[in-house]
């Protein structure tokens, strides 16, 4: 299958806590990096589409850029707004109405977990007053079922955190840049059992942005375009388990982000077997556990041997979340998944530096997973 859509350029604001900065600013900053990055100027931009859950406007963006006119459409979808960005920008490529544009995230949110009114989520208030809306509550629960059924420990999810960790070391981007050992991960305030403090990402800031062109044009900007494959979103069906469930039927049906990765592949057409270097939602150590299998890196249970193995190191088979992931970067949740677009295009160009991949990697997968269940895949080649 020809590719039909190339990314040109990334660019990327640090993810932390930046007083002085609005999410407006630090967007046009990875927009600035994004265009140096492809060696085009804003005026050559013929359309943008930008994805924030604090800024209400993302297009408001064009003032400190450039007031040029372009079309630039706003989305908002949970977790998994970067994934739905790129996919307008890339379906917006493929149907012929521009050869050049850009995908943006950018957010700054307040420290401590997310909060908002259950009825605006399709759940009852009554489901907010007993506790239940709470998503460590949902992670801890999901993970806790997902450990007794195919027997993982908690060493485990104390071992990706620990990964997640020394990967953001040596990332100089990364919110987190202290390893920390398995024994403090376990050790850590315990949240919502099993998951302790350390296991989990935590909202902060910042911004990402990608310069995308018609894959038959890419060689004009550019001597090593990376193609986009495929870029899927799916939410969830009737009987999956997700995020915000009061209830569910008798009959389990599987979750948004399978339904998302098998129709990545069969557009990309290629298989998890030919996949290099992989970056999941890791909102959690437990939610990379289960996304591992879910994605169809190896089947359920698996990940207790391969994880111990070294599999998901940056020098391993199956290589994840080798910038750290949610846990070492945080989640700004417009950019987040624009930032493993950033990272996933520098492993493949073999730029990476200290986190890079060894082996010349091919081809790159990327994951979203939010509420209240949905998911965004996108694989990447060279």
């Amino acid at each position: 299958m020809n590719p039909e859509v190339a990314i040109i350029g990334v660019g990327l604001h640090p993810f932390g806590r930046f007083a002085g900065l609005s999410g407006i600013d630090m967007g046009a900053i990875a927009i600035r990096r994004a265009l140096a990055d492809a060696g085009v100027e804003w005026r050559d931009i013929q359309f943008a589409v930008g994805g924030s859950y604090e800024v209400d406007n993302p297009d408001a963006v064009v003032a400190l850029m450039g007031l040029t006119g372009i079309q630039f459409t706003d989305v908002y979808n949970g977790c998994a707004t970067a994934a739905s960005a790129l996919a307008l920008a890339a379906q917006t490529i493929r149907l012929g109405d521009h050869d050049l544009g850009l995908a943006v995230g950018m957010d700054k949110h307040l420290p401590g977990a997310f909060s908002a009114d259950p009825r605006n989520y399709a759940c009852p208030s009554w489901y907010g007053e007993m506790g239940h809306f709470i998503t460590t509550k949902f992670f801890g629960m999901k993970i806790n079922k997902y450990m007794t059924d195919h027997g993982i420990s908690h060493e485990t999810l104390a071992r990706v955190a620990a990964k997640n960790y020394r990967n953001g070391v040596i990332n100089p981007n990364a919110f987190r840049r202290k390893a920390l050992s398995e024994e403090e991960i376990l050790n850590s305030a315990m949240l919502n059992y099993p998951l302790t403090q350390y296991m989990f990402c935590s909202p902060d800031e910042g911004a990402a942005a990608v310069v995308l062109c018609k894959a038959e044009k890419a060689h004009l900007y550019t001597d090593t375009p990376i193609y986009l494959r495929a870029s899927t979103v799916r939410t969830r069906r009737l009987g999956a388990f997700e995020v915000h469930s009061p209830w569910l039927p008798i009959e389990e049906t599987v979750g948004a982000t399978v339904d998302a990765s098998r129709a990545a592949y069969e557009l990309a057409g290629i298989g998890p077997e030919d996949v290099d270097v992989i970056q999941l939602q890791d909102t959690d150590a437990g939610s990379e556990v289960i996304h591992m299998a879910e994605n169809g890196f190896c089947p359920d249970g698996e990940q207790e041997k391969l994880i111990a193995e070294g599999t998901t190191e940056i020098g391993g088979r199956l290589p994840i979340n080798t910038d750290g992931g949610l846990i070492a970067n945080g989640e700004p949740i417009g950019a987040s998944g624009l930032r493993q677009i950033h990272e996933i295009v520098h492993q493949l160009r073999g730029t990476a530096g200290e986190r890079q991949v060894p082996g010349n990697p091919r081809v790159g997968y990327t994951q979203l997973y939010g509420a209240p269940g949905t998911a965004g895949v996108s694989i990447l080649s060279l």
